[in-house]
């Protein structure tokens, strides 16, 4: 019995660290976004909003201070950019990519593992967006 309980903790703390040091390959996630409207879906959201020509530089600026959030490609100069944010326990990681289009600003917010991100993916994205005071 005490062998079976050290192989699931075992287990557990594995699946742990592979979720935190798994790479996070930029040809996958760094993706042009595909959305022309908001979207809400059980892991991740889409957001399209009139932000004139300095949106992604702005939104930018809010989603370096966000804690646990880097940066895994693009920039600003390239018009677009992918956010990896990780949750502060597990560290789960969730993708955001930015697009700057003319005065439009698309977004796409997506969790890596799993089927339902509890809506964190939206409240992030909705908060940068209401940051922006649009």
């Amino acid at each position: 019995m005490k062998m079976v309980l050290w192989l699931i903790v075992g287990a557990v703390i594995a699946l742990g660290f592979y979720i935190r040091l798994a790479p996070s390959d930029p040809a996958r996630w760094h993706l042009a976004v595909a959305g022309t409207t908001d979207e809400d879906m059980q892991g991740g959201v889409i957001r399209v909003v009139e932000t004139g020509p300095d949106g992604l530089a702005k939104l930018d600026v809010l989603a370096q201070a966000t804690p646990r959030t880097t940066v895994l490609a693009g920039s600003v100069e390239d018009g677009m950019i992918t956010y990896v944010t990780r949750t502060q326990v597990i560290g789960f990681p969730d993708y955001t990519s930015v697009q700057q289009d003319g005065d439009v600003l698309r977004i796409h917010a997506r969790l890596r593992f799993g089927r339902s991100d509890f809506g964190v993916n939206r409240d992030r994205v909705d908060g940068w967006l209401a940051a922006l005071q649009l």
